[in-house]
């Protein structure tokens, strides 16, 4: 659907690159960028600007494909960049390659006229007009790309209202969820992250008029986030703080907690950054449990992780990720067998310890900090769909990491090692409970995951996903082994998963 064109006065070259930074954050593969304007307009130092900016690489040589028609540049996201000044006709388009280019990655096309009637229908025009330094430019394109772009541009004028000077915006992170990150690198002073997570409309109802995110208790904005962070803040753990909010838009700016993961230098779980991980835990799950809290006006009230979360979330294994395996749907009868046995699973857990459950605490998430101390060496980020749980749950998902195997050597001496602060603790702290649940709830994420990476393949067109999904058989696997979980683990083996994924 088309939109109005979007309109951008430039004052200078030093604005055409910040534009350019700006359209690089909204570009995804598949854009066709077509770059027209008179000669010395400004296309090829924004075409230069958006290829260094995806490239994090102010030096990079990006040279005019005047006379190569095309270069190549392999980067997060491929860019073809064309020149069709020189083409002898329209149909040695073709011989450039764009296709392939547009499948792979995005294309930036200067000189589009020469060819207007073969480039893509869905194709952005960026028109280049001006005299001296400042410049005119008119977007016209499609819905999606135009509401991507004036994201993009609303994320500079919020950064433009903290910072007096420019910064420099490159791309950080953004793939399994619709929040992306920046860092954010100013003239002066330490790098920061920017938080873009825009507010999430309400899918279709599922189950008793209310959609999958408001059953799950999924995060809809930025506001849990900040609260948790400040929470978590305040009892002295290394939560980022919060430096700058917009909470209508969804822009946070946050503090920098370092780069450094808890895996070591072969991508395997580092034994001490991970011992430091579950000391963490060990030391919240002591705590009191967070009431009420503020945020810009507003009450953050932590939801429960209740029965009808938890049995939503391992419908997924029988709505996603089984019947990819076999090919087929689950017949009703098998699937209401298997939701009966976790039901009876999630009665026990009613009497479990309740703790603040991060809900994501895993390695991707966390930071390790050599030059602090303490439990101040482990930095915590992603923590926007906290629930009020078992404590078993971040536990299990620290010792079955989704993204790394972590040895079940490793995992049990963690496990030890958990049980033995809390003893020391709490001389009352139910071992033998923790462990039932444990087994529980690592098998009840593990389902849930299984299903989440097979709808990430199918729904969402990432097939990455799908490499991690051995360790996570193995892990429930490993799981539907205590004997709580025997009747699940029939249901699996006959199923034929499970056990024989080990």
């Amino acid at each position: 659907m088309a939109t109005a064109p979007l309109t951008v006065e430039l004052a200078n070259p030093d604005a055409t690159v910040r534009m350019a930074e700006d359209v690089s954050l909204a570009l995804q593969p598949g854009d066709c960028l077509c770059l027209s304007g008179d000669l010395g307009a400004g296309k090829s130092t924004f075409a230069r600007a958006l290829i260094r900016a995806i490239a994090d690489d102010p030096d990079l040589e990006a040279p005019s494909p005047t006379f190569t028609l095309v270069q190549a540049y392999q980067l997060r996201i491929p860019i073809s960049h064309m020149d069709l000044y020189r083409l002898g006709s329209p149909e040695e388009l073709d011989e450039l390659g764009l296709d392939d280019a547009l499948a792979e990655g995005a294309a930036l096309v200067e000189w589009p006229e020469k060819a207007i009637d073969l480039l893509p229908e869905d194709r952005i025009m960026i028109r280049f007009d001006g005299i001296g330094d400042s410049r005119t430019v008119i977007i016209t394109a499609a819905a999606p790309f135009i509401e991507r772009l004036e994201r993009s541009f609303s994320v500079r004028a919020f950064l433009e209202r903290h910072y007096s000077e420019p910064v420099v915006r490159r791309h950080l992170q953004g793939d399994a969820s619709s929040r992306t990150y920046e860092t954010i690198r100013p003239e002066s002073g330490d790098p920061l992250i920017l938080m873009n997570a825009p507010r999430k409309p309400d899918g279709p109802p599922v189950r008793d008029g209310l959609p999958y995110s408001q059953i799950a208790h999924l995060a809809e904005d930025v506001v849990p986030f900040v609260a948790i962070a400040r929470w978590l803040r305040a009892l002295g753990f290394a939560a980022p703080e919060i430096l700058g909010e917009d909470l209508d838009q969804g822009f946070l700016l946050i503090e920098n907690l370092g780069t450094d993961g808890i895996l070591d230098s072969d991508g395997k779980p580092d034994p001490e950054r991970y011992g430091v991980a579950i000391d963490c835990l060990a030391a919240l799950h002591a705590r009191d449990l967070p009431g009420p809290l503020a945020v810009g006006g507003r009450l953050h009230h932590v939801p429960a992780y209740d029965a009808r979360a938890m049995q939503i979330e391992v419908e997924l294994l029988t709505d996603w990720y089984l019947p990819w395996r076999r090919g087929a749907s689950v017949p009703d009868q098998e699937r209401q067998a298997y939701l009966d046995l976790w039901y009876t699973l999630f009665e026990r857990l009613e009497s479990a310890e309740k703790a603040l459950v991060l809900r994501d605490y895993h390695s991707p998430n966390l930071i390790w900090r050599p030059e602090r101390t303490g439990l101040d060496r482990l930095g915590i980020i992603d923590f926007q769909d906290a629930m009020i749980g078992p404590s078993a749950y971040d536990v299990a998902s620290l010792c079955q990491d989704a993204r790394v195997t972590v040895d079940p050597h490793l995992a049990g001496q963690l496990l030890d090692r958990y049980v033995a602060a809390r003893r020391d603790a709490n001389p009352d702290f139910d071992e033998t409970g923790f462990r039932e649940a444990y087994a529980i709830m690592a098998a009840q994420r593990a389902a849930k995951i299984l299903g989440i990476f097979v709808r990430l393949k199918q729904r969402d067109g990432k097939p990455g996903y799908l490499r991690h999904l051995p360790r996570m058989e193995a892990y429930i696997s490993a799981s539907l082994a205590h004997p709580a979980l025997q009747p699940l683990r029939n249901w699996f083996t006959k199923a034929g998963i499970g056990e024989s994924e080990s």
